[in-house]
């Protein structure tokens, strides 16, 4: 029988359950997501361990604090479409803007991640940046095929994904490719570049 006293000793943890469907918090205060790659951070070992198994990589950079890095991970990567097809098709790297772990960049440079960071032009969050399919001689700034600045609204999100892993960029601009998918520039406000 529920009475006033047992709704009453539930009301906290209902108050509560709806926080419970957010994503998980690192120790850095980045959210995370199970199926992020933990990495020795080597890019090009990362490049070819992913490539062994049909994916590309995609660096993101994120931030403690960043709400838009909050809202990628709680709407656009909790949306079973998006992450299903990222999953399929990407090992994503997560990176601290602000972060002390060692990269290893394509030319063999080691930095930690802010310096490096600064190296590749990242100077937002969150930033997402798509590695070649193979390891390529120079700085991963230098060989990107895409870069996404700025968090995009989920079709455009997902567009620059599906962009990448079927090598759109070598025929067309971003911009062209959500044209010719009937995204509009509306759903696509912020236009990522590389």
């Amino acid at each position: 029988m529920l009475t006033r006293r047992t709704l009453l000793a539930a009301l906290p943890a209902l108050a509560i359950a709806p926080a419970g469907l957010a994503a998980p918090v690192n120790d850095d205060g980045l959210h995370i997501q199970d199926w992020f790659l933990d990495s020795f951070l080597d890019l090009k070992q990362d490049i070819e361990e992913a490539a062994a198994k049909g994916k590309r990589v995609a660096l993101s950079f994120e931030q403690r604090g960043c709400i838009y890095c909050t809202e990628m991970h709680e709407k656009h990567l909790s949306d079973p479409v998006i992450s299903s097809y990222i999953r399929q098709h990407f090992e994503m790297i997560q990176l601290n803007l602000f972060g002390a772990r060692e990269v290893t960049d394509l030319d063999g440079r080691a930095l930690p991640e802010k310096e490096m960071g600064r190296r590749w032009g990242v100077s937002s969050s969150p930033t997402i940046l798509f590695l070649p399919d193979k390891p390529l001689k120079g700085s991963a700034k230098d060989v990107a095929p895409a870069r996404m600045r700025g968090l995009l609204p989920p079709p455009a999100f997902l567009a620059m994904f599906k962009f990448v892993a079927e090598r759109a960029y070598e025929k067309m601009e971003f911009p062209a490719y959500l044209a010719q998918h009937h995204i509009g520039a509306a759903k696509a406000a912020a236009t990522p570049s590389n």
